[in-house]
C-alpha cells in the first residue's frame, strides 16, 4: 500500500464523489487509470493500492487528535484486504464531540475512530 503524497493526487480523488460515508468519515475512490489516461502520471503505471488520509483542522482542532486519527487510517488501511487496486482517500467530514471524550487522544476516541473506520471500509462497493 502506497501513500498519497502530492496535492495533485489528493485533488484527483476529491474531484469524485465519496463512494461510502459514515457519521464522521467519507471514502473517495479512484480506479487506477490505463497508462494513457491523465491520472496515470499521478499514480504510476504499475497497479498498486494507494491510500491517503485527510483530517482538517476545522474538524479536529488539536494536532494530537489529527495525528491519532491519521495513524488509525493508515494502520487499518494497510491491513485491509482491498478487493482491487485503486487510489483511496479517507476524509474526516465531521468533528468528534469533544465533550464525549476525556482527552484529545483518549483510548475511547481511538476505539470509536477504529470502529467507524472499519464500518467505512466495509461499506465500500465492490
Amino acid at each position: 500500500m502506497q501513500r498519497l503524497r502530492t496535492r495533485a493526487q489528493f485533488q484527483a480523488l476529491l474531484a469524485h464523489r465519496p463512494v461510502a460515508r459514515t457519521a464522521h468519515f467519507a471514502l473517495h475512490r479512484l480506479a487506477l487509470p490505463a497508462e494513457r489516461a491523465p491520472e496515470a502520471a499521478l499514480f504510476g503505471p504499475a497497479p498498486a493500492s494507494w491510500l491517503g488520509a485527510m483530517v482538517p483542522k476545522r474538524w479536529a482542532r488539536r494536532a494530537v487528535t489529527r495525528n491519532a486519527i491519521r495513524r488509525q487510517v493508515y494502520a487499518l488501511g494497510g491491513a485491509q484486504p482491498w478487493p482491487r487496486p485503486a487510489a483511496r482517500l479517507v476524509r474526516l467530514h465531521t468533528a468528534f464531540a469533544p465533550a464525549q471524550f476525556a482527552s484529545a487522544s483518549s483510548p475511547a476516541l481511538r476505539r470509536a475512530v477504529r470502529a467507524e473506520l472499519r464500518e467505512l471500509m466495509k461499506r465500500e462497493p465492490a
